[in-house]
Parts: structure tokens; C-alpha cells; sequence
């Protein structure tokens, strides 16, 4: 494993030197090694020095993790000394030199803005060779000033890139800033290397769950997003990762039960791994196909010169006619159409003479017998001598004057009453 994966929090504090790329970590005693050999006094008179510039070199290797924390602390020390005393909320901004984003290897991730800001991926082949200059600007979010550094990541080979053995393992228990600490990730390679037994042992990539699709957890019982990481080595995968394989454990998540795995108790510890998700891959058995595809470029548009805006002295344009046609078309139909209205409506109505013309006769005629009878029994009940009602009696109201009875004489009337308030005729009685 590279220096820059093994100790994260270490490289923050000094810059690496090209005589670290030759160095791995196969079990968690040898950070100490490292740690001590970095410790030594030219080599933090070195790291001293290199703090006050602002470009930092960093040697990380390809198909190895990379990982680089951007301490707050540090950044600290560009703010006026009243920033330095106080815990003011920092946030970093990281991007390609010239360009408005990072490598499509490298991600960041800062979880708020008064935690560290980590940087984190795995160079390929094809970036070696190539200094990638990452400009980090530091956000003090309380006086809103800002400083910058830039990091220099010179990208070196390996000659058994890439390890033909590779498997990825679903930590459910862990968020990626918690993996990416160095001694977590410490600890998992050594819980891997016990099983697996391998003579070099790398940490490849690590992957946030929410990148692969996964969703938000609730913010309840300390649930975690999930991370992926991929190991790789130079020997063959294990019995132990192999049982994941037999088709009772196969069985076993396709029910979503949880397979039986012997050697589980040696990260259950720590580590909850999810064996349904682990992917064991055989880099020497995977078959390369080749496609014809054009090469994307650089996705950067070609230099035309700068923009030549057109003269002031333009050629006027009449728009009179324009105006109009758009205003005198619409105008002309919606003049036929309400000509064409009106005659309809109005010229050509039938009338009552031109209605009866068409009715039949005797249609006509039993009509009018109807409307006779009726118009004389309506004339005949107007005349009949009945006894009406108390309630119809004239009242006399609070005034004295006489109130003239209710019921009037066109019975066609149906909007009165039945009964009328009778409170002074009867107060007047009493």
C-alpha cells in the first residue's frame, strides 16, 4: 500500500519525498516504521519548510488509494490571528488548475464545516507521468477571507500494477470519511491480510454507498451510509472469501439472510460486511474488448479568436408592413365571423306567425281550448264567497293604523306567508 494511503493524517503534516513511493504497508506495525523514519530531524526540517510555500508535491502510485486530509488547523495559520484563536467554520473548494473541477479519480468530501476536508482516489496508469496541480482555497465562512495553496500530485508507476487479484467488500458500519482515517483502514487491511494471507496487499479505491445508488440513511440508532472498498493482491482469493460462493450461502442471500462465512469473527469486531455484496474479480481471467470508439478529446472547445459583436451602423428595417398584416388579418376575420354571426341570429329567426303556419290544425286549435279553461277557471275561483282564516283578519299595527289583510286578491301569488306575526293585535287585546 502506498504512504499516502497509509498514513492520511500523517501526509497532512508533511510532504512526501519520491524515496517514500518504494514503500508499502502490509500490516498495520508498519505505519510506525514510517512514522519514525518521517519523524527523523532533516525530515521534519523538510516538512517544516515545505508548509511556508504554497505548492505542495505529493508522490502518490497508480492503482493504489490515494488520500490526502486538508487539515483546518493548518489552514488556520493564513487567517489574522483572531481566526486562529477561535473555531470558525472552514470549507475548502478543490479544483483542477484551469478548470472548474477536480480529475474524474479524485473526489473530496467534507462532512461540515468544522471537520477536515479530505481528498481521496486512484490514479490509473495513463496519469502517470503527468504532475496534476489540484488548487485548494480555504473558506472562513465567519470573516469570509480566503486563502489558497495549491497541490502538486506527481503520479508514479508500479510494476505490478494492476494486482491480478482484486475483491471488494460492503462495510455497512462506516461513512468513507471513517474509512479513509488511517488507522480504520489500517485495521481492515490487517483483518484482510489474515484471511487472505497475501505477500503485497493494497488498498485500490474506496467508494461511498451513495455514489453505487444507495440511499440516505434516517438519522436515527447511528446508522451509516455504507462504503465500498476494493483490496488487492497477488495470490489467489482464500477458502474463506470463496465461501460466499457455494450455493447454500447463495441460497442463503437470495432470501436476504445473512450467509455463513467462517471467517466473519475476525472483522465483526469492527467491521460489518455485508457477504452478499462482496466481488471477487480475476483480473487474468477478465476478457478485454476492444471498441472502435472515436476518441472523446479533451473536451475543451478549440480557440476561434475573440468575439466580434456586429456593428453599430445597422441597415434600419420598416416594420410597418409586418405590423399590419399581424394586425389587420385577425382584425378581417374576426369581422366575417361576427357578420356571420349576427345574420344568424338576428335574420333569421322564425317568429310566432312562421310557427304556426307549420303546425297542424287541430294542434293548434286543442291548445287553445286548453288555454280557454284554464283562464276560465282561474276567473271563476277569484269569485267564490268563503270564510277566510284568523290569520287574514285586519290587524292593527304598533302605530294604530288598520293593517289591510294579507291575502290579496290575485291568488296567482305564491311568494306570501301562511301566518303573519300577530304580537300587537295580541298585546292591543290584552
Amino acid at each position: 500500500m502506498d504512504v499516502a494511503t497509509a498514513d492520511c493524517s500523517f501526509e497532512a503534516e508533511i510532504d512526501w519525498h519520491p524515496d517514500y513511493a518504494d514503500l508499502s504497508v502490509t500490516s498495520p506495525n508498519d505505519l510506525n516504521t514510517i512514522r519514525d523514519y518521517s519523524t527523523s530531524p532533516s525530515h521534519v526540517l523538510m516538512g517544516i519548510v515545505t508548509l511556508s510555500h504554497a505548492d505542495r508535491n505529493v508522490y502518490p502510485s497508480a492503482g493504489v488509494l490515494f488520500v490526502h486530509v486538508l487539515e483546518r488547523e493548518h489552514f488556520k495559520g493564513e487567517f489574522p490571528p483572531l481566526s486562529q484563536t477561535c473555531n470558525d467554520p472552514i470549507t475548502f473548494n478543490t479544483n483542477l488548475m484551469g478548470y472548474p473541477d477536480r480529475p474524474g479519480w479524485l473526489r473530496y468530501i467534507q462532512r461540515t464545516s468544522h471537520s477536515d476536508g479530505v481528498l481521496y482516489g486512484s490514479p490509473t496508469a495513463e496519469h502517470v507521468g503527468k504532475a496534476t496541480i489540484i488548487e485548494i482555497t480555504a473558506y472562513n465562512r465567519r470573516t469570509f477571507e480566503t486563502a489558497r495553496h495549491n497541490l502538486v500530485i506527481n503520479i508514479m508507476s508500479t510494476e505490478d500494477y494492476p494486482l491480478p487479484y482484486q475483491a471488494e467488500f460492503f462495510i455497512k458500519n462506516m461513512n468513507v470519511e471513517e474509512m479513509l482515517a488511517s488507522e480504520v483502514l489500517g485495521d481492515f487491511l490487517g483483518a484482510v491480510k489474515n484471511v487472505w494471507q497475501p505477500e503485497r496487499l493494497n488498498a485500490i479505491n474506496i467508494t461511498s454507498a451513495l455514489d453505487r445508488g444507495g440511499r440516505v440513511p434516517l438519522p436515527i440508532n447511528n446508522l451509516k451510509e455504507g462504503v465500498y472498498v476494493m483490496v488487492g493482491a497477488d495470490v489467489q482469493f482464500s477458502s474463506c472469501l470463496r465461501e460466499v460462493e457455494n450455493p447454500h450461502n447463495q441460497l442463503r442471500c437470495s432470501q436476504e439472510m445473512e450467509p455463513v462465512i467462517s471467517c466473519d469473527k475476525k472483522f465483526r469486531a469492527q467491521f460489518d460486511i455485508d457477504w452478499c455484496k462482496i466481488n471477487l474479480v480475476d483480473i487474468t481471467k477478465v476478457v478485454t474488448i476492444h471498441s472502435n470508439r472515436p476518441d472523446p478529446g479533451t473536451g475543451v472547445l478549440p480557440d476561434i479568436g475573440e468575439y466580434n459583436p456586429p456593428s453599430e451602423f445597422l441597415k434600419s428595417r420598416d416594420f410597418f408592413a409586418d405590423f399590419l398584416i399581424t394586425l389587420a388579418v385577425p382584425s378581417a376575420v374576426a369581422m366575417v365571423l361576427f357578420t356571420i354571426l349576427g345574420y344568424s341570429m338576428c335574420c333569421r329567426r322564425e317568429g310566432v306567425d312562421k310557427r304556426n303556419m307549420q303546425t297542424p290544425d287541430i294542434q293548434l286549435v286543442h291548445h287553445s281550448s286548453i288555454q280557454k279553461s284554464t283562464k276560465e277557471l282561474r276567473s271563476m275561483s277569484k269569485n267564490r264567497e268563503i270564510s277566510w282564516p284568523l290569520s287574514t283578519l285586519p290587524v292593527f299595527s304598533q302605530s294604530g293604523e288598520v293593517v289591510p289583510p294579507i291575502h290579496p286578491d290575485n291568488y296567482e301569488t305564491t311568494s306570501m306567508p301562511l301566518m303573519q306575526t300577530q304580537t300587537s293585535w295580541y298585546c292591543r287585546a290584552w
